[in-house]
């Protein structure tokens, strides 16, 4: 059989370390998808929707640690991907997004070729990292290569590589085999540590805010917070340090408690963070001074925050390069710990009270899935917002997984791809029905893979966290937040998937203990209008703090 570029693109992923492909077959991808099947190197994940792929292809690089890859045809199929591909983004995930094009004679040209969108780069420029094409046979590998680099390079992101169709199909050229792609990490200023390990021997009280760049990190970060750190998070950046470290505020970044040991700080060094405005009340929220920053990126320094000093370096050589200037023991404050475990308590004793009923399942899913390591999987609903990124803890910083640009319904999707990288563990994933009803479709995925998650679906009928909203912002008048909601028994069934429903609170630790033990998927319904609602209706941030809710 004659080797054709897509055989060559299949083999090149192969050997750069790529164990799974998540995506949608189409008469522009098959020269690609054939090659990957009769090859039998790498599994393929076939989703309903290149929104869904995607979204599996991020998750299951958050989880795995490895590349991610969603495969999409042109045009409509790309543009699908889009919105998934603008959370993989926001997200910083290693992801590679192979989509094609349309023969090169009717390329660029809007001349009507089926699934043809002339500026297809300049959508994708918008979602990606970087963008690359193949433009013939000779510089199939080239782009490739180029293209996962660009992935694993920090900043990582999202990238895209177009691949035209009749390309695909051309007779292979020799190539140099690929590897598995090495990023290039930026090394500390030393001056930069000079500075900050003079501050710190200096400090009594001194934070360090963990964002989602200072995941790998975690050795390091752990190391300061022994040292006498305190340590809080953003909901990216959770379990660098073990959450339950008794000098962490864990993601519990914005509270009035939290807000008093920043005012009791003396230096706050913020690694690979971008000080959002959701966990920063817009950046307006108070913080201690000095403040440095460490981030890969940039364009990153002092964005948010004026910062004291900054340097644009990998977290975990900055971090070791900063321990490598420090005594073996640091003169802090012997209360500092203590003050932010009591912050710590008071925040969670009235997150807690405001959850009413659904305490119950807040301190259930506590209790299980740091204890079994479960990925932890979230979509953007109430209960996550209140409980869910935040008090229920991780196992480690790579196990959680949740919608972090904030756009409901791709909390099914990433789970599946959460679940294909830690098929050891039973994946767990909070979800709302609104979001669900968006994502829908993969549920039948996740049947088709047999995949160990358990899904818990909290269904209020509505789009919960918009009623509120309405109720407290605009007296009341509820407009477009009430949903005609499926009989999700019924859907499972005719998939199926397992089903359980949940109509009164006390029933719900034995039912979700009986899906862990379970093979396949699961879906576990609350019924929030048979049990009822929270002890205090969440209405997202203060109107004009932290902009629009979701």
């Amino acid at each position: 059989m004659t080797q054709t570029v897509g055989h060559q693109i299949a083999t090149g992923l192969a050997d750069a370390g790529v164990t799974t492909i998540f995506g949608v077959i189409s008469i522009h991808n098959m020269p690609i998808l054939h090659a990957v099947a009769d090859q039998g190197r790498i599994r393929f994940v076939p989703a309903r929707g290149e929104a869904g792929a995607m979204n599996m292809a991020d998750a299951f690089s958050r989880v795995s640690g490895e590349i991610g890859v969603a495969l999409t045809s042109t045009g409509t199929a790309a543009g699908n991907a889009a919105g998934a591909q603008a959370e993989a983004l926001t997200a910083g995930s290693r992801v590679l997004h192979i989509t094609t094009q349309v023969d090169r004679q009717f390329m660029d040209r809007d001349r009507a070729a089926i699934h043809d969108v002339p500026n297809q780069p300049e959508m994708l420029r918008g979602v990606s990292k970087a963008v690359f094409r193949v433009w013939d046979e000779n510089g199939a590998m080239g782009a490739l290569s180029a293209a996962l680099r660009a992935v694993v390079t920090p900043p990582s992101g999202p990238v895209s590589l177009e691949v035209p169709v009749d390309v695909q199909r051309e007779p292979a050229v020799k190539a140099a085999p690929l590897s598995p792609p090495q990023p290039a990490l930026s090394a500390p200023d030393a001056a930069f540590l000079d500075t900050v390990a003079t501050k710190v021997r200096a400090a009594k009280r001194p934070l360090l805010w963990l964002g989602g760049g200072a995941r790998g990190a975690g050795k390091e970060a752990t190391a300061l917070a022994n040292l006498g750190f305190g340590i809080v998070t953003s909901t990216q950046g959770r379990a660098t340090v073990p959450e339950d470290h008794p000098g962490s505020l864990g993601a519990f970044n914005m509270t009035p408690e939290a807000e008093a040991i920043y005012a009791s700080s003396d230096l706050m060094l913020v690694v690979g963070s971008r000080l959002r405005g959701n966990e920063t009340k817009n950046n307006r929220m108070a913080l201690p001074s000095p403040l440095y920053q460490i981030d890969a990126e940039p364009t990153q320094a002092g964005r948010n925050y004026p910062v004291d000093g900054f340097a644009c370096a990998d977290a975990k050589l900055a971090l070791q390069g900063l321990l490598d200037r420090l005594p073996d023991s640091l003169d802090t404050d012997p209360n500092f710990h203590h003050d932010i475990a009591v912050a710590r308590a008071k925040s969670e004793g009235a997150m807690r009270a405001r959850l009413g009923p659904y305490q119950i399942i807040a301190d259930h899913l506590l209790a299980r899935v740091p204890s079994g390591k479960h990925p932890w999987v979230r979509d953007v609903t109430i209960s996550n917002s209140t409980f869910g990124n935040r008090y229920v803890q991780i196992a480690a910083p790579h196990l959680g997984v949740h919608a972090l640009g904030g756009g409901i319904g791709q909390g099914i999707a990433m789970a599946i791809g959460a679940a294909v990288a830690s098929p050891e563990a039973r994946t767990i994933a909070l979800a709302g029905d609104g979001g669900s009803q968006l994502g829908i479709a993969e549920l039948i995925t996740a049947v088709d893979e047999n995949l160990p998650i358990t899904f818990v679906l909290m269904n209020d009928a509505a789009y919960g966290v918009i009623e509120n909203i309405q109720d407290a912002q605009y007296d009341g008048r509820r407009h477009f937040s009430k949903l005609k909601t499926p009989d999700f028994g019924l859907l499972c069934q005719s998939v199926g998937m397992t089903h359980r429903k949940i109509t009164e609170i006390e029933a719900f630790e034995e039912t979700f203990d009986d899906t862990l033990t379970q093979e396949g998927p699961v879906v576990v319904e609350v019924d929030m209008t048979a049990i009822g609602p929270f002890a205090e209706a969440f209405a997202g941030p203060p109107a004009g703090a932290a902009g629009k809710s979701a």
